[in-house]
């Protein structure tokens, strides 16, 4: 399993005005955490290719792309076209999930699977052996600024259970409510890779991912 907690902030909750300052704001971040909604999957609308080339263009640091959209099967290209790092899309709207996942990988970029809160891990049993990234959504995709659902924590624990069983050690991503106490709490279940907007683009955006690397660790220390 990853011994390290990784941090990606969402800037979906940047200040768009300014969007390559903020960039350099979180210049100590792992990754950039960047969701694409198309008001259709999710009800609402975010941002898309231009926005990404953007950003690719602007700083370093690896971006994680998340489709929140109906069609990934027909979307994957163009994203990684414009440079996705690491693309990843839901289980629920996916027709050919390992299609998607082995076109990802022939491109050169890393493959994550998204579960809304409602979506069970054991979906996941044929494909835990080719992904990269598997990303739990602690809130209903679709807006940012929601309260981290609670049961997340048992979701966290089966999921690890099953990759033990596989003996795989995919990335595991939370999504939704990350603070530095959901931090402690989800990186204690299994989780190492937290996607943060609201926590991070406020105040001193370094001592905030800071802090959330401090605090994922130390649930990661002490992991039930």
């Amino acid at each position: 399993m990853q011994h390290e907690v990784l941090i990606a902030p969402s800037i979906l909750s940047a200040d768009f005005m300014c969007l390559g300052d903020e960039l350099d704001r979180i210049a100590t971040a792992d990754y950039i955490h960047f969701d694409v909604m198309d008001g259709n999957f999710v009800p609402n609308l975010s941002f898309g290719i231009p926005v990404l080339k953007q950003v690719k263009a602007h700083c370093d640091i690896p971006v994680d792309v998340h489709l929140m959209i109906r069609n990934p099967d027909e979307m994957i290209d163009t994203y990684l076209d414009a440079g996705a790092d690491m693309l990843c899309f839901h289980i629920e709207a996916a027709q050919h999930a390992h299609r998607i996942i082995s076109r990802i990988h022939e491109r050169g970029a890393r493959a994550g699977v998204a579960l809304n809160p409602g979506t069970s891990v054991t979906l996941l049993d044929s494909l835990l052996y080719d992904v990269d990234m598997i990303l739990i959504m602690s809130v209903n995709p679709g807006y940012g600024g929601q309260s981290y659902i609670p049961t997340t924590a048992q979701k966290l624990k089966k999921l690890r259970a099953l990759c033990q069983e596989a003996g795989v050690s995919p990335l595991i991503e939370v999504d939704g409510g990350i603070t530095t106490q959901t931090a402690q709490e989800v990186c204690s279940c299994g989780a190492n890779l937290l996607v943060a907007g609201s926590a991070v683009f406020c105040g001193d955006y370094a001592q905030n991912i800071s802090d959330l690397r401090t605090a994922g660790k130390a649930g990661m220390g002490q992991q039930v």
